[in-house]
């Protein structure tokens, strides 16, 4: 059974309650399983499984005085698997705790938030369904590589990603799951993509950005001057086109990138979307796939420079000036992106830096502006603050 992003939460008076041969529920750590239908063809018997029926069984499995449960048996129970459970006991846990595996999502308005208290644990972190993490923090917590390919069964981050992607047979919904609950590559490195010689094109540290964008945009800039009737008027296309960004931003950030409701079920979207934007949702703390490879932004370029053309027919030189001031918004955005991630910044920078990890480690389909959330007010996308401990 695929895990899902839906699979309800259960109160452990609940859960408590099944342990009949009507409706017979046990307990591994966080996770719930059905197992009525297995109580009669139980090798030890029935009456052993109701013994525990609503109750943990992960050291019964585990006790080699009584019998211990072979690789294939934990296969069979995954069949089984229905849901998650909370208790103060486990909340405890696993908030301390930095394996993914461990932690416990839970269901709410914003796809995982429960206000612990209730459960005896005022001093809690919230944990977030979407994701399984509780803060930043988290997104830099290196990933046990085989636990969670073990527990999860999506992709092994040893081998090269792609590939696993393409030949993985995923759904949309478990990809879509998978691919939104972040990992950390060992020692903060790239995980392999490609594996072969390919895998350099899937690198691009921050300071390309600049280097290879602004030399054509001041050029230009400095062509677009010719056309215009003075420099007040190039400035004033320009900065229209870098304000028209800002737009641009958050349309290809939500409805691109984001494509998530209207993705296809077939692995050429699936792929498709894991090359696009997945892979960073996958990995947000990987240093060189953080900014858009050049040969990638260009093919998204070009549209916008015949769209600049197009809407100012009239002048060449001011739609010039309007399309470098739309380039160098890109430039602002992609190493704010980066630096948001990976640097120290002052005030401002610190609370979007806030803002934009909040939309990685706690709800992806909302916070979509990375250089600010203006756009994100306009169209009701922006993120609620994280819910403080209770005092």
């Amino acid at each position: 059974m695929s895990p899902s992003r839906t699979l309800p939460t259960y109160l452990y008076s609940e859960l408590a309650s099944h342990n009949t041969e009507k409706s017979c529920w046990i307990t591994i750590g966080t996770r719930v399983f059905d197992v009525t239908d297995f109580v009669e063809s139980h090798p030890g018997g029935g009456d052993l499984v109701l013994e525990y029926g609503g109750k943990d069984v992960t050291e019964i499995l585990k006790d080699e005085d009584s019998h211990t449960h072979s690789e294939a048996a934990y296969d069979v129970l995954e069949d089984s698997f229905i849901g998650f459970v909370a208790t103060p006991k486990v909340i405890d846990a696993t908030v301390k705790s930095s394996r993914p595996s461990e932690i416990v999502p839970l269901p709410s308005t914003l796809d995982g938030i429960v206000e612990l208290e209730k459960n005896g644990a005022a001093d809690a972190v919230p944990t977030y369904a979407a994701t399984g993490m509780a803060s930043a923090e988290d997104l830099s917590k290196e990933t046990d590589l085989a636990t969670d390919y073990k527990t999860h069964k999506f992709l092994d981050l040893n081998k090269p990603l792609l590939l696993q992607v393409w030949f993985g047979g995923f759904s949309k919904d478990f990809y879509l799951e998978q691919v939104h609950r972040p990992r950390h590559y060992k020692g903060g490195e790239s995980a392999p993509l490609f594996g072969n010689f390919l895998e350099p094109l899937s690198k691009t540290p921050w300071w390309v950005i600049p280097v290879v964008w602004l030399p054509p945009v001041t050029y230009g800039t400095y062509i677009a001057r010719e056309g215009c009737s003075s420099a007040l008027q190039e400035a004033s296309y320009w900065l229209f086109g870098l304000f028209f960004w800002t737009i641009i931003e958050y349309v290809l950030h939500r409805f691109l990138f984001h494509l998530d409701k209207w993705l296809p079920d077939n692995r050429v979207a699936l792929t498709a979307h894991f090359l696009l934007h997945g892979i960073h949702h996958y990995l947000p703390m990987d240093k060189l796939r953080l900014v858009m490879p050049p040969t990638l932004f260009l093919v998204l370029a070009i549209p916008f420079w015949r769209f600049a053309h197009t809407v100012i027919f009239w002048n060449w030189h001011m739609a010039t000036a309007a399309f470098c001031g739309g380039i160098f918004g890109y430039i602002c955005y992609d190493l704010t992106h980066y630096f948001l991630h990976h640097r120290n910044l002052p005030s401002y920078w610190r609370e979007l830096k806030k803002y934009h990890l909040q939309h990685h480690f706690m709800d992806y389909e909302n916070g979509f502006g990375v250089t600010s959330r203006f756009w994100d007010r306009i169209f009701g996308t922006e993120l609620a603050p994280p819910p403080t401990k209770s005092r």
